[in-house]
Parts: structure tokens; C-alpha cells; sequence
């Protein structure tokens, strides 16, 4: 019974300890687009095809994948994971390749995963390929929320 009660007590213990977390930090994940929310939330490039012009309001990435794509499962959790992290700093949305051409061709997308990582009031850039964690935090860090080195 004295097990019980201590088992008990440290399940308690580790459920209000999770409690604390933030819980909007908690719910943030990655937003995925279609093209008629791309036009409306990143880029509207019918409108103005000549230059880029990103609507929102806080920097964003940009995640051209696929179901299929084995690097593309890789990145998928660590994306989920910066977006949980950065919160309300950054967007992170997702395009699936097969279900928008358009937009993958828009951005010339030919292998995947592709990144468009999205400053405020500068040019965004492209990446290729299944990077690490800590590659997306030094991009996020220095290039979208541009935060000083240490």
C-alpha cells in the first residue's frame, strides 16, 4: 500500500508540474496552407506578381513538403517542436506539395523538403533539405527575430 501511495503522490507531483507550462506555447503548431490562405495570410501574388509583399504580421516559415518524403517526416516534429517553442514570435506553416502545385511552382519547389524562411521587411530566403533543430533556431534567432550573438 506504502508503494501505491508513493507512486501516487509522484504522478501528482509530475501532473502539476506540466500544469505550469504556458499553455498558448503548449497549443501553437504549424499552420497548414492552402493557396487561397496563402494569398490571404504570406504572399498574394495575384495581386502583385512583381514583388514580394508579405502580409503578416510576425516573421514565418515556410515548410514545402510531402507525405511521402522521408526527410520531410524528419523536419515535420521539429517544426511542431519551434513552433511550440517560439510561439507567438514566428508562424510556421506547411504546404504539401500534391495538394498545391501552384504554390510549389510559384516558389520553384523541385525536392523536398524546401524552406522559405520569411523576415519582416526584407526579402525571404530558401533552404533545401531535412536540417536540424539547431540550423532552424540559428535561422529563427539571427534571420527572422534577428536577436544578437552572444
Amino acid at each position: 500500500m506504502k508503494k501505491i501511495t508513493t507512486l501516487l503522490a509522484a504522478v501528482l507531483i509530475v501532473l502539476a508540474a506540466s500544469a505550469d507550462e504556458p499553455q498558448s506555447k503548449k497549443s501553437v503548431k504549424p499552420i497548414e496552407l492552402t493557396k487561397a490562405t496563402f494569398l490571404e495570410m504570406v504572399f498574394n501574388y495575384e495581386n502583385n506578381p512583381e514583388e514580394w509583399a508579405y502580409i503578416g504580421d510576425k516573421p514565418a516559415i515556410v515548410d514545402f513538403y510531402a507525405t511521402w518524403c522521408g526527410p520531410c517526416r524528419i523536419t515535420s516534429p521539429i517544426l511542431k517542436d519551434l513552433a511550440a517553442e517560439y510561439g507567438d514570435d514566428i508562424y510556421v506553416y506547411k504546404i504539401d506539395v500534391d495538394k498545391e502545385p501552384e504554390l510549389a511552382a510559384m516558389f520553384g519547389v523541385q525536392s523536398i523538403p524546401m524552406f522559405l524562411f520569411i523576415p519582416m521587411n526584407e526579402q525571404p530566403q530558401m533552404a533545401m533539405g531535412a536540417l536540424p533543430k539547431k540550423s532552424f533556431k540559428e535561422v529563427i534567432d539571427t534571420f527572422l527575430l534577428k536577436k544578437e550573438a552572444l
